[in-house]
């Protein structure tokens, strides 16, 4: 008879265990967590943005859309969008009075705060973006002022600067509400 059979079942199982935890290896320590921010990245014209994740609803591809007649000319249109109506405004025009020209990566970011939902034409969405929050700071960009006070400072990954646009700050204002002329 072996060895194994000769052991009561308790001493066998402290036997297994002794040898188990002899040649373990060890589980990888966890010496930092570092917190992390997520956003949107997109861009308006030679410039980076990015809006926070949960202040974007939906990234759509240009949708067709109807004309509103007695609108500024930032809203672009209403779109049909699985059944529910969303006003497209160009955030550029908005911002500067510049149009913007569609392209092929011309995006929607869809936005639904506040019972106001929105769609804002960008000239093109530059994926999740995820950074650490010691990256972030409150360093403004050089950009028109018109658009400062819709940026909470910068994030700046790999010599890049993010500068981050406040979705909400936007819907919020006054003048984006009053889309008729």
């Amino acid at each position: 008879m072996s060895n194994l059979a000769l052991k009561e079942p308790i001493e066998l199982l402290a036997d297994i265990e002794s040898r188990s935890k002899k040649y373990a290896a060890g589980l990888p320590q966890q010496t930092e967590v570092k917190q992390t921010w997520s956003g949107v990245g997109f861009k308006l014209g030679d410039t980076q943005f990015v809006a926070p994740l949960h202040e974007v609803t939906e990234i759509l591809p240009f949708p067709p859309m109807s004309r509103i007649p007695g609108s500024k000319e930032w809203v672009i249109g209403i779109a049909n969008i699985r059944g529910s109506l969303l006003p497209v405004l160009d955030l550029q025009c908005y911002l500067s009075n510049k149009a913007t020209a569609i392209t092929h990566r011309s995006r929607v970011l869809a936005i639904n705060h506040n019972e106001i939902y929105s769609g804002l034409l960008v000239d093109e969405v530059m994926g999740l973006k995820h950074f650490y929050e010691e990256e972030h700071s409150s360093r403004m960009p050089m950009v028109d002022d018109a658009i400062k006070i819709y940026l909470k400072g910068t994030f700046t990954q790999n010599d890049v600067d993010w500068s981050v646009f406040s979705m909400v700050t936007l819907a919020d204002k006054p003048e984006f509400l009053q889309a008729g002329v």
